[in-house]
């Protein structure tokens, strides 16, 4: 049978269930509902007689005669409620809704299997709403010793599908498609691997004949599952190498030498040296490099960056920047521009704020190929906006840029310019590789020298007038201060201080003319944000009240305290990010976090996390046990981390085994033409086919 056909294949299926599924659960075909997996799974290995009940809470089945219903009312109408006896004792049955229906259902004195939860009220146990078979039935059905249950919805359970109609679908396809389920990896594949064959697999995953043939079959799938992930993206990265050609950036010219010999304003880390040394292989070969650069809060990403941008010029090649934030463009141009005050090379900023002007005399000289390097914003990706000769698109903060976006840039020039992707948002390695996996990866892992670790504490509201006082003891010292909120304004759902409050409240505590005060938040007009930016900058205020516009973006080294409002309320990530904005200069640096007494267990993990590390790796991988891959970096847009079984933070070491077999046998057979590879190069076709990830763009 052909899976891509719709729901109402299935036997009893009728239009109107299948229209729920789409609308609750997005399955509209055969093959959506098979590899819909049950959630958990209750243990139903053993039928209970009446007498060895003892739990209440507990899931049990029995099999027994229902002697009598009777419907007594309540305080808001009535429930049915049923005799159901087995030969050592009765129990009740007892219905909310849907009496009417019960009543014509049920055949009294013929043989049932009832299952459901245990209750205990008025000293007797009682089942309420249960599952119920005649035993005749029952017998007919797939026999399975733990019982699936699917995630699913009220919604859906209100609309007439309950858990046992659902479980009774799946059972009624997996019986219409048994024969049709075809193995997609060879036997030596299966053999070399140690895996189940498909069909049990299947079979087993939606009834499980054993906990062992359960875990078996879970292992098969999710290995599969990462297994073709992992080829789909090592295949893609073979071919853009082997396909896409590049520019060779062949010599190392002019602006670099100078700039590295009399320019550069510290020595390069042996980090930056090794991630040089990784890029410059990429730039002289005649493939196109499409690199990830990851990098903590302050590492040295833009130098490395600059170094680059500097190697195309001396090529005869423009370069640009695109940051997801004007506040982030802004910080790298004048970093660029200050960096490169003594050399001839233009460099010019375009954002939304951009007068209509300066962006035509931009524009012109651009195309002219007079522009060396553009930073900007969005703004870059405008239809306008052409090049002479782009050799390299460094995109900074990449998370933040939708895939057709970064694909504009793709397409600016004759060949595609080099893609070199930043990001100062650690990835925890199983991430990297099944979101990233087509991309070569380079990793600042160490911190300019000089550089002290930022102290990090937790402190409670009630400790704020101690932080007031420590505040005002670094100010004293010369010091600036950040201090960041959550809100811009008032909320009647968030029960903590926003940030007009804030401001107000530490205006009191820190009076004019002693203490001069910035306040900075995305409702400002740019110019006004420029402003006050700049003011904080060149030291005229001690303390910036902000929200996380200021996340990234800003670099003022003589600022040596964060404060974090509500710290509660931000993602770890976010944290991070926050903190990175201190600990720039050579004096000591600190990180407070004020947060209510009412905390999550989420929230005392992420403030934990925070005050034990700085690394910014261990601290992406606490991330992505509370929040699951999804939610990270926005990898739900990517469409390829829609696992259907699989799980990269807890099955990290089934992806190492799926990669590594991908690797193998891409190093054997890499174009999958060999005779015994044919079901696997079948399945590659089709994913390739239904997931058109644009792989040469990341």
């Amino acid at each position: 049978m052909d899976l891509n056909r719709p729901l109402t294949y299935i036997k009893k299926m009728t239009a109107k269930h299948a229209d729920i599924f789409h609308k609750n659960l997005n399955l509209s075909s055969l093959n959506d509902l098979l590899y819909f997996f049950p959630f958990r799974y209750i243990d139903r290995s053993r039928f209970y007689k009446i007498d060895e009940i003892t739990n209440s809470g507990a899931d049990v089945q029995i099999i027994g005669n229902i002697t009598s219903l009777m419907e007594v009312n309540q305080k808001r109408g009535s429930r049915l409620v049923g005799k159901f006896q087995d030969e050592t004792g009765s129990i009740e049955l007892i219905w909310f809704k849907g009496q009417q229906w019960i009543r014509k259902l049920i055949q009294p004195n013929k043989p049932y299997v009832v299952c459901g939860k245990l209750n205990f009220f008025n000293k007797r146990f009682s089942i309420v709403h249960p599952e119920m078979y005649l035993l005749d039935d029952y017998r007919k059905t797939i026999q399975s010793k733990l019982y699936p249950v699917y995630p699913s919805s009220e919604q859906m359970a209100s609309k007439g599908i309950s858990r046992r109609i659902f479980r009774e679908y799946v059972q009624s396809l997996i019986q219409q498609i048994a024969p049709d389920v075809k193995e997609n990896l060879p036997e030596y594949f299966v053999d070399v691997y140690n895996l189940l064959d498909k069909r049990t697999s299947i079979l087993n995953v939606h009834f499980p004949q054993s906990l062992k043939l359960l875990e078996k079959a879970q292992y098969r799938l999710k290995f599969e599952e990462l297994f073709f992930i992992q080829l789909q993206l090592l295949k893609k990265k073979r071919l853009r190498k082997q396909k896409i050609k590049g520019y060779v950036f062949e010599s190392v010219g002019r602006n670099f030498h100078h700039f590295y010999q009399h320019e550069l304003p510290f020595d390069l880390t042996h980090a930056q040296k090794r991630v040089m040394r990784e890029i410059r292989k990429d730039l002289r070969s005649n493939a196109h490099m499409n690199r990830l650069l990851q990098g903590d809060v302050g590492s040295g990403k833009t130098i490395v960056a600059l170094l680059i941008m500097l190697l195309a010029i001396d090529n005869g090649f423009q370069a640009t920047i695109m940051a997801p934030t004007e506040i982030l463009a802004v910080q790298h141009y004048n970093a660029i521009n200050e960096l490169l005050t003594h050399m001839e090379v233009s460099v010019a900023l375009l954002t939304g704020s951009t007068k209509s002007k300066k962006r035509k005399e931009i524009h012109k000289r651009l195309i002219d190929g007079e522009l060396n390097i553009l930073i900007g914003t969005h703004a870059l990706l405008e239809d306008k906006v052409q090049y002479n000769n782009l050799g390299i698109a460094i995109i900074d903060e990449q998370h933040r840029f939708g895939v057709a976006q970064r694909s504009k840039m793709w397409h600016k020039n004759r060949l595609p310019p080099h893609i070199l992707v930043m990001t100062a948002t650690p990835i925890p390695r199983t991430l990297a590789m099944s979101v990233y996996g087509d991309l070569d990866i380079s990793v600042i892992d160490e911190l300019p020298p000089g550089r002290k670790e930022v102290k990090t504490v937790h402190r409670y509201d009630n400790n704020r007038l101690s932080v007031f006082h420590f505040m005002k003891q670094e100010i004293t010292k010369g010091r600036q201060i950040y201090v960041v909120y959550p809100l811009i304004q008032e909320s009647e759902v968030m029960d903590y201080k926003d940030l007009m409050d804030g401001y107000e409240s530490i205006s009191r505590a820190f009076p004019n003319p002693n203490y001069q005060i910035s306040i900075v938040h995305g409702k400002m007009k740019a110019e006004d944000k420029e402003f006050e930016m700049q003011r904080f900058i060149k030291g005229q205020t001690q303390i910036m009240v902000a929200t996380t516009v200021i996340e990234v973006g800003v670099n003022v080294p003589n600022a040596s305290v964060m404060v974090i409002e509500s710290a509660e309320r931000f993602g770890l990530s976010q944290l991070h990010q926050l903190r990175g904005r201190v600990g720039r200069g050579a004096d000591q640096s600190y990180c407070i976090l004020l947060s209510s007494f009412k905390l999550s267990s989420e929230a005392k993990t992420r403030l934990k996390t925070m005050v034990e590390t700085s690394d910014g790796f261990k601290i992406a991988e606490v991330d992505l046990k509370l929040r699951g891959p999804g939610n990270m970096m926005g990898t739900q847009q990517s469409g390829i981390l829609r696992l259907k079984i699989a799980d990269v933070v807890k099955d990290t070491s089934i992806l190492y085994k799926a990669r590594q077999a991908a690797i193998k046998l891409l190093e054997e057979d890499p174009n999958l033409s060999k005779p015994e590879n044919v079901a696997i190069k079948n399945t590659y076709t089709e994913l390739s086919r239904k997931t058109g990830v644009w792989s040469n763009i990341s």
